[in-house]
């Protein structure tokens, strides 16, 4: 009897063994997320709560949600992601789809070169594309000298509210129509050609095929990569804040580069963190607005 109650408990403790092993294998990286992620978003929450003044914080309530709702510098950098919003992310998303199309062609030769070439804007180094923008965009840059040679004016990019808006578009254009142009592409690869020679032989054109086909099919990347633009888009902060600081008189201060002022330059960690669940509320919205407007489930 002894000997049988000593194996059973062998086989008990050898069981609950390897019933623990996984939760072993997996602890590390349980641990890394918490302290890492979980405990962040948590304390960063709580944080939002309080009132940050000489080093010392302070519970306040929902006293940073409402200032929110009457400053003029937060509301004017919401104005500003909003409109570099609507502007940008459609056309560079459209962009990349015509690009990706171009490149999708069997007529096509030297593919590689071209992808490759397209693609390199989104392996740059944010900081390092953004000052050759800003040195490009200068009065006397490269691209003013281009345009007084044509006999206009030169244009001050980076001096005036609307030409900086501008300025971040074309450069954040310039960077992602490729990153998304890849992903367009590998889209493109699962279209069956079939679909194509069908509505050749019905006579439908080129353009005809391309939204009658190709956009319809592309449907659910489209989606997927307009979210992620528009959560990249709301978080903006490399291009303002080294191309035009933000200005001139912050027409160019987006809500990402306010968050980093107020947080790193006036120390205010619990309004800062207060702006931060405010964009995660935003794109919680636009990523929901997306997605009933296309019909998804």
């Amino acid at each position: 009897m002894k000997s049988t109650a000593v194996l059973n408990n062998k086989k008990v403790r050898k069981f609950s063994t390897h019933k623990a092993a996984p939760y072993l294998f997996i602890a590390p990286a349980v641990i890394l997320f918490a302290i890492f992620m979980v405990y962040p978003i948590i304390s960063s929450l709580i944080l939002s709560f309080q009132s940050t003044q000489g080093g010392v914080n302070e519970f306040i309530g929902l006293a940073n949600y409402k200032k929110l709702f009457t400053d003029s510098i937060f509301l004017t950098a919401l104005k500003n992601t909003f409109i570099i919003l609507i502007i940008q992310v459609p056309v560079m998303l459209f962009l990349a789809i015509i690009v990706a199309t171009l490149l999708n062609s069997a007529l096509l030769k030297l593919k590689g070169l071209f992808r490759v070439s397209f693609f390199l804007p989104a392996v740059t180094s944010l900081v390092a594309y953004s000052i050759i923008f800003s040195i490009m965009l200068m009065d006397d840059g490269i691209i003013n000298q281009v345009v007084t040679w044509l006999g206009f004016e030169s244009i001050p990019w980076l001096s005036h509210p609307i030409w900086a808006k501008a300025a971040l578009i074309v450069a954040m254009t310039w960077r992602w129509v490729g990153y998304n142009m890849v992903i367009y592409l590998a889209a493109l690869q699962n279209i069956p050609e079939d679909m194509y020679e069908a509505a050749s032989i019905d006579g439908a054109s080129k353009i005809r095929q391309f939204f009658s086909i190709t956009i319809p099919q592309l449907k659910p990347v489209i989606l997927f990569t307009a979210i992620l633009s528009t959560i990249g888009t709301l978080q903006l902060f490399d291009e303002p804040y080294t191309l035009t600081k933000g200005g001139p008189s912050d027409a160019t201060l987006t809500i990402g580069m306010y968050l980093y002022q107020t947080g790193f330059r006036y120390f205010d960690f619990g309004y800062a963190s207060t702006i931060a669940y405010v964009i995660v509320v935003l794109i919680g919205i636009m990523t929901f607005i997306q997605f009933k407007v296309t019909g998804d489930e």
